[in-house]
């Protein structure tokens, strides 16, 4: 009997890239071992607080590698025991992922189309993408995962679907909003996006309205919002939130970033104001918003405070608009791209080995 694969996860994380890196992974991790394979992590130790609390039970390989290059070395002295790799990390190339592979199968996660990439399989969810995209960046040999439909995305939020869309007809009164905007909560901006929304409720008609904010437990806005809490039962914080299913399923509106827990959000037709919060985020949302799947702002446009009351505006005074989006967003993705990716990647593993 041929053994099951030990796949070796390599994935970025820190205060400028965030977490979601670490957390897709975690979820592809999850539907490899659902499939009988065995995964264990390197990351840098920014990752270590979201592995710790969400990562129960996945192995993973300490390191002090805080830069690309010292990331790249630790990997590839592991990969020896490993049999295959999956990299999720924008700052690394096609010679990087040759180092650690090391000709062993290795998935590329992407999102960028943006430089070389050594890989068997490049897996980029960008709703907009194309295969001619990556022509010269890959070799011909490479296959293409494209689309929201391959998101990692956890199984828990396709088994809401139903459900969701269900409570979703015919657009109900906005009685919850969901604020989620990473869990290293870049720049602070969670308690910026938190004062811009307060005032506004109440001038829109909806003042006992209940914020869920979703958090991590080293977020800067942190100390800010704890003690606006205190003061406003308005506020609910959810800090390492272990059920963002859900809290996603019982919010009527969503204030979220524009990285991974976009297809969280779709799978659950949640209407959402996404937020740009990076360069490589706008690509995709702009594509959601031209499907009419999202409203979407940037925070580095100079009126972005302005913009942003307007459009929460629209939101909450104009049913039909979040019902349009609610309807848009569910037919983007259906939440079962980890087990599709998992599922193709043991493939690919099983012919390397065979041949």
């Amino acid at each position: 009997m041929t053994p099951f694969p030990r796949i070796l996860f390599v994935a970025d994380a820190g205060p400028r890239v965030g977490g979601g890196h670490v957390m897709r992974s975690l979820t592809l991790a999850r539907a490899l071992e659902d499939a009988g394979a065995t995964c264990a992590f390197v990351a840098p130790p920014a990752a270590a607080a979201l592995l710790d609390a969400f990562g129960a039970g996945v192995a993973r390989i300490e390191t002090g590698a805080d830069t690309p290059a010292a990331l790249v070395e630790a990997a590839a002295n592991a990969t020896g025991t490993y049999d295959a790799v999956v990299i999720d990390h924008y700052g690394l190339s096609a010679p990087d992922h040759r180092a650690i592979a090391a000709g062993r199968p290795a998935l590329v996660i992407d999102d960028l189309a943006d430089r070389p990439l050594a890989a068997d399989l490049v897996l980029d969810s960008g709703p907009a993408r194309a295969a001619a995209d990556y022509d010269g960046l890959v070799p011909a040999q490479v296959e293409l995962l494209l689309g929201p439909n391959h998101a990692p995305v956890r199984p828990a939020f396709a088994a809401l679907r139903r459900e969701a869309l269900a409570r979703r007809a015919g657009a109900p009164p906005v009685r919850r909003i969901l604020v989620s905007l990473g869990l290293t909560d870049v720049g602070g901006i969670t308690a910026q996006v938190v004062d811009l929304i307060l005032p506004r409720l109440k001038k829109n008609g909806a003042g006992q309205t209940v914020l869920d904010v979703v958090l991590g437990s080293g977020a800067p806005s942190l100390p800010r919002l704890r003690a606006l809490a205190a003061r406003d039962p308005r506020l609910v914080l959810h800090i390492d939130s272990q059920d963002m299913p859900r809290l996603t399923l019982e919010a009527d509106l969503a204030v979220g970033a524009g990285g991974s827990s976009t297809w969280e959000r779709c799978v659950l037709a949640l209407p959402t104001l996404l937020l740009v919060l990076a360069a490589n985020q706008g690509e995709a949302s702009q594509a959601l918003a031209r499907a009419d799947a999202v409203l979407t702002l940037d925070v580095a446009d100079p009126d972005f405070e302005a913009a942003f009351a307007a459009q929460l505006s629209r939101l909450l005074g104009d049913p039909s608009l979040r019902d349009r989006l609610s309807a848009a967003s569910a037919a983007v993705c259906d939440g079962r791209g980890a087990a599709r990716v998992a599922a193709h990647f043991l493939e690919v593993i099983a012919r390397k080995r065979a041949g």
